[in-house]
């Protein structure tokens, strides 16, 4: 058998471990105390998985993620993980993860496919964030990440090596238009020029394109995160980050609808993540039922069955982004995303732009993993349903 059977307080790892906390999500208090790590420890995060969950593992088979989540869930008792936050749990549920394949013998990703009951292992389709907005940058962009998609490769390899071509391309173009400071990069590695409008950033993009010579084969996605310049009055402020502010850029839902239509047909785009409100559940199904691309819950959906089940049943959209931070388990992580499937969606994860350490070795891994598999698909032109 393989058991947990180390001690507590072997999990003190998870000492610097911190994770975003959503509205609908789970919660994650940090410690609070301003004094150490700025408010952001999560000292007590480490306690409850040495002196709460620790001892109630001890002896559980780590192949059994279910039972294992199960077990932390029920100890917990809240719909959102309030109790013991999951800064615990989610460390906690990822370390059985990992451990579950070290008992098996098999890498991590083949543990995942036999738990989760996939039938087959396709490779991604890499979305590069390239153009910060929104609130990850200084500039007058209200749409948050301008993205590249190429679907046109033949493998994983190749679109890795077309996204990076255009990415240091589009820095170039950047470079030209702003000036040097315009190259600096925003927290997910895109760069954050002094674009003015939507369009313009959108235009840029085309522009690295096609001078990397992949018209065509790079399709165009946008995180738009709706909900950061979302107005109480129900209307969207695409002029929200400049003060003073004149009011002139403010859109009804309609007319921001209107908008992603223009987009559409101007560009390339195949996938819109966030187009609005999390709540603004009648403009997402109207705009789903009015165009024929991904549409992508973030804000709207956390990762959450019970959010996926709602956006499923008023057809509010199409896919979902997979964030094992926001809902706190492997098993409820697995189950978003196998709901999903079962609703014919497609199922994304963002890794950013080929840009920094932290973003470039999940990349890697990618690479690794399609070199060890050998001859397996490359989902491209049917990301969003790689079957």
């Amino acid at each position: 058998m393989a058991l947990i059977g180390a001690s507590p307080r072997h999990f003190g790892v998870l000492r610097y471990f911190t994770v975003k906390n959503e509205v609908f999500g789970w919660r994650c208090p940090k410690d609070g105390d301003e004094s150490v790590y700025g408010g952001k420890g999560v000292v007590n995060a480490v306690r409850n998985v040495n002196e709460l969950l620790g001892p109630k593992l001890i002896g559980i088979d780590v192949r059994d993620q279910a039972e294992v989540d199960r077990i932390m869930l029920e100890l917990d008792g809240t719909p959102n993980k309030s109790k013991l936050g999951a800064n615990s749990i989610l460390g906690v549920s990822l370390s059985i993860c990992r451990a579950g394949a070290g008992a098996k013998g098999v890498p991590l990703y083949r543990h995942i496919q036999e738990i989760s009951g996939t039938k087959y292992l396709v490779m991604p389709v890499p979305a590069f964030n390239v153009i910060n907005g929104g609130s990850h940058a200084g500039n007058n962009l209200a749409m948050q990440e301008f993205m590249i998609l190429p679907v046109g490769a033949s493998s994983f390899a190749e679109a890795l090596r077309m996204g990076s071509e255009v990415y240091h391309i589009l820095k170039g173009i950047i470079k030209a238009k702003y000036g040097q400071d315009a190259c600096n990069v925003g927290d997910e590695g895109g760069f954050a020029p002094n674009v003015q409008d939507n369009r313009e950033g959108l235009v840029l993009l085309m522009d690295a394109i096609e001078k990397a010579g992949y018209s065509g084969k790079i399709k165009i996605g946008m995180d738009v995160a709706a909900s950061e310049f979302f107005r109480k009055d129900g209307n969207y402020d695409l002029n929200f980050k400049k003060q003073p502010n004149d009011g002139a850029h403010v859109l009804s839902a309609q007319s921001l609808c209107e908008l992603y239509k223009e987009f559409i047909r101007d560009f390339p785009i195949v996938s819109i993540e966030d187009p609005f409100d999390q709540d603004d559940w009648s403009s997402w199904s109207s705009l789903q039922s009015s165009v024929d691309i991904q549409l992508v819950g973030d804000d709207l959906l956390v990762t959450n069955p019970m959010r996926i089940a709602e956006a499923i049943q008023k057809k509010a959209c199409n896919g979902l982004l997979l964030k094992v931070n926001q809902i706190g388990t492997v098993t409820e992580s697995i189950k978003a995303a196998l709901d999903s499937k079962a609703a014919g969606w497609g199922v994304m994860i963002k890794t950013g732009a080929p840009c920094r350490s932290e973003r470039l070795s999940k990349y890697n891994q990618l690479l690794r993993i399609e070199e060890e598999l050998g001859d397996v698909r490359y989902a491209g032109k049917a990301f969003r349903s790689p079957q």
